[in-house]
C-alpha cells in the first residue's frame, strides 16, 4: 500500500497507531469506568461497519501501522468479527499489527476467529483473581467467564496481556498477587493509574493509587529490571527476573506520557479525538458521509493541526472529571 500524507501532528509527533472504538455498549459496568445506568448511544447515531473500515483503512494509507479495536466491549457488537477480518486483510501490507482490547467474557466463542482473521495479540481487562471482588467491581461479572475465555485466547495462539486498574480498598493489595499468577500463566501485566474521564457513581479519588507506590511494593516481591522497549505508547516496562513476562505501567496522574503520544481515536459515532484528556475533535462521520474520503483526509489534516501537547488530567477529592464523555465512547 502506497503511503500518502503522512500523519504528522503541530508538535511534529508521527500518528502511527489509531484506536477504534467499536461500540460503546459493554456487557458489564465497571465502577471506574461507567456508572450503574448507563445511556448508550442510539444504533441510528453510530458509524456503519464499512465506514469505520474505509476511515480506518485511509489511516493505515497515511502510515498508521497499528490498529486497535475497543470500546465499550467491541465483541458486543453484530458483525464486529467482519470488521476484524476486512481489516486482517491489511496486515503485513501497510498494517503491522492489529489487536483489540476486551473485557474477555466472549473470547470463549471467538478467539479462534480473531486469530483467523490476523489478530495475534489481545489484551483483556482484569481488575481482580478474586471472584467476589472481580463481581463487585465489574457490578455483576463472572470471574470464571472471564478466565475461561483467556484460556481460549491462549489455546487459539493469542498472545494475551492483562491490563488492570489498580483501585484502593478493592484491589490494591492484591496487585502483586494478579503479577505472580501472570508469571505463572506467560501473560503480560499492565497496571494503570485511574483516570478521570467520564462521569461515574463514585469520586475516583478515593480510589485512586499511585503506581509509584505500587512499584516500590512490588519490587519487595519481585526482582525488576527496567526494559528499553518502547511501543510509543503511555506504559513504561519492566522485565520480571526469570520469566519472559513484562510488567508495564501506566501513569497518567505520577508520570505524564504526552511527550512521545503516537495516537488518535475513533469513536463508534465517527468523532475523531487526537486526546483522550481532551474535548476537542473532528467529525469524520459527517465527513465521509457529505464527502467522501478526500473531506476525511481533510478533517484527519484539521484534528492534526490541533492536537494538545499533553493531556491535563487529575485527581482530587470532589473534582469534576476532565470531560462528561465516559471511555467506552472514545475507546479505551
Amino acid at each position: 500500500m502506497t503511503i500518502q500524507a503522512p500523519l504528522i501532528d503541530r508538535h511534529g509527533r508521527a500518528i502511527r497507531y489509531l484506536r477504534v472504538s467499536v461500540t460503546d455498549r459493554c456487557d458489564l459496568r465497571c465502577r471506574y469506568c461507567m456508572a450503574e445506568k448507563m445511556t448508550f448511544l442510539p444504533r441510528s447515531a453510530l458509524l456503519t461497519l464499512d465506514e469505520m473500515a474505509l476511515i480506518t483503512e485511509r489511516f493505515i494509507a497515511r502510515g498508521v501501522s497499528k490498529v486497535r479495536l475497543t470500546g465499550g466491549e467491541p465483541l458486543v457488537r453484530r458483525d464486529a468479527l467482519d470488521l476484524v477480518q476486512r481489516l486482517g486483510r491489511h496486515v503485513g501490507g501497510g498494517l503491522d499489527e492489529l489487536t483489540m482490547t476486551t473485557n474477555g467474557t466472549r473470547l470463549s466463542e471467538h478467539a479462534p476467529a480473531l486469530f483467523a482473521a490476523g489478530v495475534r495479540r489481545i489484551n483483556v481487562s482484569l481488575d481482580s483473581l478474586d471472584p467476589a471482588t472481580f463481581r463487585h467491581i465489574t457490578r455483576h461479572g463472572d470471574l470464571n467467564q472471564v478466565l475461561g475465555g483467556i484460556a481460549a485466547a491462549k489455546a487459539a495462539g493469542l498472545s494475551v496481556k492483562i491490563n488492570a486498574v489498580a483501585l484502593a480498598g478493592l484491589n490494591d493489595h492484591a496487585l502483586g498477587d494478579m503479577l505472580a499468577w501472570c508469571v505463572d500463566e506467560g501473560h503480560d501485566l499492565t497496571l494503570i493509574e485511574t483516570m478521570p474521564v467520564g462521569n461515574i457513581d463514585e469520586d475516583r479519588a478515593d480510589r485512586f493509587v499511585p503506581l509509584t507506590r505500587v512499584l516500590e511494593q512490588l519490587r519487595a516481591r519481585f526482582d525488576l529490571a527496567p526494559d528499553a522497549r518502547s511501543t510509543g505508547g503511555p506504559a513504561r516496562y519492566w522485565r520480571v527476573a526469570g520469566s519472559e513476562v513484562r510488567l508495564g505501567l501506566i501513569s497518567p496522574l505520577t508520570g505524564n506520557f504526552c511527550a512521545g503520544c503516537n495516537r488518535v481515536r475513533l469513536t463508534t459515532e465517527g468523532m475523531l479525538y487526537t486526546c483522550l484528556g481532551h474535548e476537542d475533535s473532528v467529525d469524520l462521520k459527517a465527513a465521509i458521509r457529505d464527502g467522501g474520503l478526500a473531506a476525511v483526509d481533510a478533517a484527519i489534516d484539521d484534528a492534526l493541526a490541533a492536537k494538545p501537547l499533553a493531556h491535563d488530567f487529575r485527581i482530587e477529592a470532589g473534582a469534576a472529571p476532565a470531560h462528561s464523555r465516559h471511555m467506552s465512547v472514545t475507546g479505551g
